[in-house]
């Protein structure tokens, strides 16, 4: 008999946050300080935490790309909590409406991109510009499938000249977008997907922790 898919154990999908991690140009690095440590003497360890709110894995909130637009507090938590579909776009760097189109998206799925970028661990690599994407027109293609969130698996949905169409075209519409997510252990298939983010006020954006659970084929 086959097993209970619903019994299949939690996959992390969250990259660790450590010192050094691989983050975007421009955006601040992540550092770790430890303040107090009891193996110094003190009576507790306590460590100090410097990042950028697009860090490793973590959401966008609409306002990173429009100003006066929803923060990250204001997100729909349903959209990152529920059944998700892992989709296989790991033929080629810009993914547009063509490699999205024979994957039958249909509307309030949350599709999460398994892409190029699986195959090697990105967030412990220089930052590589030649990272696979989402280009705006296969943004635009799940949006007018009613998709409610994109994730994928490296810093940016966007990518290239298509940075920051891409954001905008499903911000605007109110896709939520998680991203940095670590896919490299996760078959393509549906799962349940389990996602929160600190609650920033006003944020543009926060780190998560994601997990995935396989439910199905």
């Amino acid at each position: 008999m086959e097993p209970d898919k619903t019994d299949a154990a939690w996959i992390d999908v969250t990259v660790p946050l450590r010192d050094g991690l691989t983050v975007y140009p421009d955006n601040p690095q992540l550092r770790v300080r430890r303040i107090t440590d009891v193996e110094r003497g003190d009576p507790a360890t306590v460590s100090e935490i410097s990042l950028g709110s697009h860090s490793g894995t973590h959401v966008d909130a609409p306002v990173h790309f429009r100003a006066g637009a929803a923060g990250v507090d204001e997100l729909d938590l349903d959209a990152l909590n529920g059944p998700a579909r892992v989709l296989d776009v790991a033929a080629v760097r810009r993914i547009g409406a063509g490699q999205l189109a024979g994957h039958g998206v249909g509307p309030g799925e949350r599709i999460l991109l398994r892409t190029l970028n699986s195959r090697q661990p990105w967030h412990t690599r220089p930052f590589d510009p030649g990272y696979a994407h989402l280009t705006a027109a296969g943004a635009r293609h799940l949006v007018d499938r009613g998709v409610r969130t994109v994730g994928v698996d490296h810093l940016s949905v966007g990518g290239g000249d298509d940075n920051p169409q891409t954001h905008r075209v499903l911000l605007d519409a109110g896709v939520t977008v998680v991203e940095g997510l670590d896919l490299s252990a996760v078959e393509p298939g549906d799962h349940d997907l389990r996602c929160l983010p600190l609650r920033i006020a006003g944020g543009d954006g926060a780190p998560v922790r994601a997990l995935l659970r396989r439910t199905g084929p």
